[in-house]
Formats: structure tokens, sequence, C-alpha cells
């Protein structure tokens, strides 16, 4: 009887000549386990509450890295339809779209209220997409963590020196900073870092937050553990689906989907600066020794940085441009910033 009902609305809709939505269901493979706090669990919370929230409308499926595609090799498997969507971040890709990096952690950038005021108000998230239609993929921010730790080492660093000829494993535009440092870096999914390190494939890492690198074990094989995470004072996380999926939808799936990121942005924000504090007092537990970077050296890795974005805008236009709107919004930003805030 409930059948019947369903299919005779649906028939009074198309009499009426309203078109009703075909259910979506997409496959989202994951750069992250599920398993990982905040970075995979995330992806796992998007993925209950848009299927629930939908009715079933929308299902979603989250896919662990490695059963659809490898973990970095979402992008490409997003943009050729052989997966529908992907849980990963814009940091990975700045290879295929070097202004993407600008979409994850900026080093010496915004922290999270500012970086979220430029792209969900500032046109940073609109810009993005329009890098990634180019690709046929659709992008939609998804979460944010606050600032990471800057690295896992075996000896305490006392002078940029000692990190010339390291081994490192290292994210984003902070990589390039460490490679005109003389850092030999390397780009690792979560998974794989924890065995480089124990091997010594990898001299030295960075990775997270303290909850996340203590899930990671880090502690077990380096002891000395450095902020702040100058790099990445604040990392942006994405759902990204084919664009031909995408422009399918209906304009109320489209909505869904995208408030259900703006909910997992405030709600993964939220559970990241709650729970540092506790990972930390384990970590020193473990013993970890924890460092601050002195200001000598935040100095000159920041000098770095400005010579580093200065090559990266010069060498790529769509950069630049990124580059210039994100400038030009942190200086309008900060008359707030200056006023409205304890230092």
């Amino acid at each position: 009887m409930i059948k019947k009902i369903l299919l005779a609305g649906v028939a009074c809709a198309l009499a009426a000549g309203v078109s009703v939505a075909e259910p979506v269901r997409l496959k989202m493979a994951s750069t992250y386990p599920s398993s990982l706090t905040q970075l995979g669990t995330l992806g796992k919370l998007l993925e209950e509450n848009i299927t629930e929230a939908s009715g079933g409308d929308i299902q979603l499926k989250f896919f662990e890295p490695g059963a659809l595609v490898p973990a970095l090799e979402v992008f490409d498997a997003v943009k050729n339809g052989s997966v529908d969507a992907a849980w990963s971040t814009p940091g990975y890709w700045q290879g295929k779209e070097p202004a993407l990096a600008l979409f994850a952690a900026v080093p010496f950038g915004p922290s999270a209220g500012e970086f979220l005021a430029w792209l969900l108000n500032g046109g940073g998230e609109a810009r993005m997409q329009e890098i990634y239609a180019k690709h046929n993929i659709h992008s939609i921010i998804c979460a944010v963590i606050a600032p990471e730790a800057s690295g896992w080492f075996r000896e305490e660093i006392t002078s940029l020196d000692q990190l010339q000829g390291k081994k490192m494993r290292f994210f984003g535009l902070g990589a390039k900073v460490m490679q005109k440092l003389g850092v030999d870096t390397q780009l690792l999914a979560g998974a794989d870092i924890y065995p480089a390190l124990e091997r010594g494939t990898i001299d030295a890492t960075e990775f997270s937050m303290p909850a996340i690198d203590l899930n990671l074990g880090f502690y077990q094989v380096a002891k000395h553990y450095y902020f702040p995470g100058w790099h990445q004072q604040s990392t942006m996380f994405e759902l990204m689906i084919n664009k031909e999926k995408w422009d399918a939808m209906s304009d109320s799936q489209r909505k869904l989907i995208t408030m259900a990121c703006r909910a997992n942005i405030a709600l993964g924000f939220a559970e990241g600066e709650a729970i540092q504090g506790k990972a930390l007092t384990e970590l020193k537990a473990n013993g970890v020794e924890i460092h601050r970077w002195p200001q000598e050296i935040l100095d000159k890795l920041q000098e770095t940085w400005n010579e580093v974005a200065a090559e990266q805008a010069a060498a790529d236009a769509t950069f630049a441009e990124t580059w210039e709107s994100l400038q030009a919004f942190r200086e309008e930003y900060r008359v707030w910033a200056e006023l409205g805030y304890l230092k």
C-alpha cells in the first residue's frame, strides 16, 4: 500500500510538471582511514549525517584508503568518474594545480576563523571551485582543524642547520619552505608514516594535531615534538564530487550536501579544540619532550616562506590571483583582528 501511495505521488508530481530527483548514491573514497581521529572520523560522520538527514535520498558510502583507489590517487579517480566522491584535503593536489594548496593550509597564514571567513564569505571557496571545475570536480570545504604541530624529531633541534640533509615527511606549501632550507621532503599518506619513521626511511615527520599524532604512535620512535605549527595554523578538508554527478543532482540535494559540510566544519572544529590538552598530557607521560621554536627560527622560517610565496606566484598565474585575493582579505581583516581580540 505504501509503495502504491508513493508511486501515485510521483505520478501526480510528474503530471503537475514537477521534476522528481532520482536518489543519489555516492561511493566516497578516502585519503584517511576511518579510525584516524578527526581526519577519518569526520568523513564517517559526514557519511552518517548526509544519509540520515536526506532520509536516504542521498546515500554516501565511505570507503577506506585503498578499497577503491590508493589514498593519494583519489583526485584522478573523482576526475575521471571511476569513483563518485572523495574525502581529502586540497593540499595534496598542488602538483596538479599549485593554487589548490592555498585552500588547505598557508604557512604563517590565517587561524581557522579568519581562514573560514575568506573561504565562505570572501570568495575563496568559489575561486577553489572554479579551479576544480577544470578537472571535472566540484569540491566543498567540509572540515577544519586548528594549529598542527610542526615536527617529530629523534633529537633536539636547536638550529635550522641541523635540518639540512634530513629526510622528512612534510605536507603542502610548508614542504617547499623546508626544501629551501635543505630538507629532503616526502609526501606520505598518514598510514605510511610510522613504518617509514620506524625503519629510518625518513628521519623526521610532521602530520597533524597532538590527538591525531598520538593515534598514529609517532612518540614511540621520536621523542622531540615541536610547536607551533607555523606551516599549518589551520587546515581545511574537502568533499570532492565528480562534477557530472554533482550537476545531475537536484538543487535540494546539492543544498543538503553543502549544509552537511557546513555542520561538519563546526562539529569538527569544536571536537579538535576539546581533545588536544588531554593528548598532550598523555604524550608527556610517554616521555615526549615538548618544544617551542625560538623566535629567531620562526623568523627565518617566515622569511623563507615569503620567498617561496613570491616564487610560486611568479610561476603560476592562478596561484598569484588566489594569493592576492587571500592577502587582500587578510589586510582588510587585520583592522578587526587588532581591535577585537586580546593579544
